[in-house]
């Protein structure tokens, strides 16, 4: 189904989908006194591949991180060990929505740790950020005559005449639709496949032009855009009947390594940084500060992930992006700060690891001290997200006006990435980072 002009759904065929998914975002940096947002500009991102199978083998090439902590004792387990290794991160909490926005009246809500809707006005509940070529997994089941769907680098709103154009509806409708359980509405249908009220997975992989759709494990549906979609949201549907959703994950594609293991090519120091910093055995480690490590590459809508240890307790540092080149951490920052008050991590100390410092505090502390955690940050204008060990805690949009200056607006330049040595107990050390810039 799709979304009219204002939020309304358009009957196209009288079964058609609206689609799903958001993402958050988020990131880790430092708690150090002078922070700020700055721009970066963008960096050629990698051609889409002529085959999916080729991109997603190119990506897990370029990231071989070693054992990771999965979660905190007391956290939940939204993705199994190998899933943060492999890259990927959750895009529903299990219990709120948060990092979700609705664009229209529907009655979205949580319930047994699915997302339910069953009434209220069409439209889509997308993602805060948008992605451009990823993996997606998601569980969904459907009453009887539900026709509903998830929508692929979408806009929250979307016309009948856009499905073809700028979106990607893949379709859950009874197999009498035009575009039935699998297909992508408006575009291609896919294999037949029984109807069924139980709990059903899609596994979709989307890289430029080439989608690969797999319900239950089934290839249902192969689709080569000649004018591909760059990004969008991800977005679930609601119009007609109810549906869940649960078990949302996505994992970005096309991410190439910004170090090497071996030295710090690629990266030069800041001027006037006091920190120390040794590439070797395949991680980059800071010691002392006040300074920080530039990279030489700039970047501006972006997915960035990383590993990181603190080798004490309650150690600050931080991922500074969008700085302004030469200057130290002139940029935004993504906290690095594993403490937490009370004994409760929902109260993190210093904005907390994979909080925006200065703008906006993480939601709950995910990582541990002594220990490889895993994050990934998504900057897209002015939205900016970052998940911990997979869990989303931070999913803020910078309202302030435009400025070259981060600290003193919102800045959507394209900039350096700075790691962060912020004072002289710093100790910290960071493994297979890699980015990819989000396509126009």
């Amino acid at each position: 189904m799709r979304l009219q002009g204002d939020i309304m759904l358009i009957n196209f065929h009288r079964f058609a989908v609206l689609g799903f998914a958001g993402s958050l975002l988020v990131a880790a940096a430092c708690g150090f006194a002078a922070t700020g947002c700055s721009g970066q500009e963008n960096t050629k991102a990698p051609p889409p591949g002529k085959v999916i199978q080729d991109q997603i083998a190119q990506a897990k090439d370029g990231a071989t991180p070693k054992s990771t902590s999965a979660a905190t004792k007391d956290s939940p387990a939204l993705l199994t060990a190998d899933e943060l290794k492999d890259g990927w991160i959750s895009l529903f909490d299990g219990e709120t929505l948060f990092g979700w926005k609705p664009h229209s009246k529907a009655d979205w809500k949580v319930h047994n740790g699915a997302i339910v809707v069953a009434g209220g006005e069409k439209g889509l509940l997308c993602t805060h950020v948008q992605f451009s070529d990823f993996e997606l997994k998601v569980d969904f089941r459907a009453a009887l005559g539900t026709n509903s769907g998830v929508f692929l680098r979408t806009s929250p709103v979307v016309g009948m005449e856009d499905v073809t154009t700028k979106c990607y509806e893949l379709n859950i409708a009874p197999p009498d639709n035009p575009f039935p359980t699998g297909g992508f509405v408006g575009r291609k249908k896919g294999v037949e496949v029984p109807d069924s009220r139980e709990w059903q997975s899609f596994h979709v992989t989307l890289v430029g032009g080439q989608a690969k759709v797999e319900l239950n494990g089934k290839t249902v549906l192969e689709y080569t855009d000649e004018k591909p979609i760059g990004r969008g949201y991800i977005g679930l549907q609601y119009r007609e009947g109810q549906v869940e959703f649960k078990n949302i994950k996505l994992k970005p594609l096309g991410l190439t390594p910004l170090n090497n293991g071996k030295d710090l090519a690629g990266w030069k120091d800041t001027e006037g940084s006091k920190s120390k910093f040794v590439a070797e055995n395949g991680e980059i480690n800071v010691k002392d500060g006040r300074g920080s490590l530039e990279s030489e590459a700039k970047f501006g809508d972006f997915v960035l992930q990383w590993e990181c240890i603190s080798h004490a307790k309650e150690l600050n540092s931080g991922i500074f992006f969008r700085c302004i080149p030469g200057e130290i951490t002139n940029g935004y920052e993504c906290q690095i700060h594993n403490g937490y008050k009370d004994g409760d991590r929902s109260k993190p100390k210093d904005f907390g690891t994979g909080g925006i410092y200065r703008r906006i505090a993480a939601r709950k502390v995910m990582a541990d001290d002594l220990v490889w955690f895993n994050q990934t940050l998504v900057a897209d204008g002015a939205n900016i997200e970052c998940w911990v060990n997979g869990y989303p805690v931070t999913a803020w949009t910078d309202e302030r006006k435009p400025n070259n200056n981060p600290r003193e607006g919102l800045r959507v330049e394209a900039g350096t990435l700075q790691l962060q040595g912020h004072d002289p107990t710093t100790n910290l050390s960071f493994r297979n980072l890699q980015a990819v810039e989000l396509a126009k």
